[in-house]
């Protein structure tokens, strides 16, 4: 049975761990870390609910470094999340349930991790927190960019500090902003791929702006300035489909392998570059991938209410030169878009977003 353990002080080795495949050996389980700073009122962080994505554990270790010999300007609550995932380098160990799907608000079936994470928010609750942000990777490229769950003015700013790009969602539920948001003003920040200083820096400096600051509502002659996007659809691939990644799938561009084998042996075949298509606004019949012969629709789209929307999104079409095609119905952008076929099973391909204007 999973417990929660609640510390007040920063454990010995914390500071000094150089892979989160080590983390087991300070921290035996989920984590609530409770640091004392000049303004008592906490932010509110919570990293490795994806145990793969390590930016907000180093992010988290820079930052408190910076401070071992002064006091954190705000106090700070740190949620250490799935520390057994993260002794195996793996986003989820199989047979538990994602750790960013099972917050309160979850439509997921009560179970262990439901009931740690109902735990958490009760003891953030108690806390008052001044705002929460909870931080994450990406796979495939992707720009920094935050995620808010509602379009508020505070939730707004909060993203701003760390960049233009905001991402609008109102699914998948049970992720931790959407739980956070109902105590205070939360966040999802994406830095990018894992491994990476930029993305620790990045979200460490971020880290520390939010704990200088009184307030969380922008200058009424400074408003937020960003880029909104709102998710439409997440995309996923059946189990019973199959797929790689590999060459280019245009009709004219010279593969670097032989496509044609590839064809027959899996259902769809995408470009082996096409996470770089990331937050590229792409024109309706934008060709996505090349589809075998007898598959009538290689994908799945779901709306927020989880309602099947594939085919306002994705059609097939036969090329010229005999190739079936999956192509754009209309104008999208797409975020997320991985190569790792392992998040694709357990996660999704993608999302679909479009501007979205307050």
């Amino acid at each position: 049975m999973l417990t929660l353990e609640e510390l007040t002080s920063i454990p010995d080795g914390l500071l000094t761990i150089e892979r989160t495949t080590d983390l087991h050996t300070v921290l035996k389980q989920p984590t609530l870390l409770h640091l004392e700073g000049e303004i008592k009122q906490p932010l509110f962080i919570s990293v490795l609910l994806h145990a793969n994505e390590d930016t907000g554990f180093f992010a988290i270790q820079s930052l408190l470094k910076r401070y071992q010999d002064k006091p954190l300007p705000r106090s700070l609550s740190i949620f250490f999340g799935n520390i057994a995932a993260a002794k195996e380098g793996l986003r989820r160990l199989d047979g538990q349930p994602d750790y960013n799907r099972v917050w309160p608000g979850t439509d997921h079936p009560e179970c262990d991790e439901t009931r740690l994470m109902q735990k958490v928010v009760d003891s953030i609750a108690k806390r008052s927190p001044f705002a929460s942000i909870d931080i994450h990777n990406n796979t495939g490229k992707n720009p920094h960019y935050g995620c808010i769950n509602n379009v508020k003015e505070t939730s707004l700013y909060l993203a701003s500090l760390f960049s233009h790009i905001v991402v609008y969602f109102e699914t998948p539920r049970g992720v931790q902003s959407m739980a956070m948001s109902k105590l205070c003003p939360a966040i999802t920040i994406e830095c990018g791929k894992p491994h990476l200083a930029q993305g620790v820096e990045h979200a460490s400096d971020f880290i520390e702006t939010v704990l200088h600051l009184d307030t969380l509502k922008p200058h009424v002659n400074n408003p937020p300035k960003v880029d909104i996007f709102h998710t439409v659809a997440r995309v996923t691939i059946p189990d019973s489909i199959s797929f790689a990644f590999a060459g280019n799938i245009n009709d004219n561009a010279d593969n670097k392998v032989d496509t044609q084998q590839l064809k027959q042996e899996y259902d769809v075949l995408f470009s082996e570059n096409i996470d770089q298509i990331n937050f590229s606004k792409l024109p309706k019949d934008t060709v996505l991938a090349t589809v075998k012969k007898g598959i009538e629709q290689p994908l799945k789209a779901w709306d927020d209410k989880e309602k099947d929307v594939t085919n306002d999104y994705f059609s097939l079409a036969t090329s010229e030169q005999g190739r079936r095609q999956l192509k754009l119905t209309r104008s999208l952008m797409p975020a997320m878009l991985t190569l790792d076929k392992k998040i694709v099973r357990q996660d999704c391909l993608c999302y679909l977003m479009e501007e979205y204007k307050i």
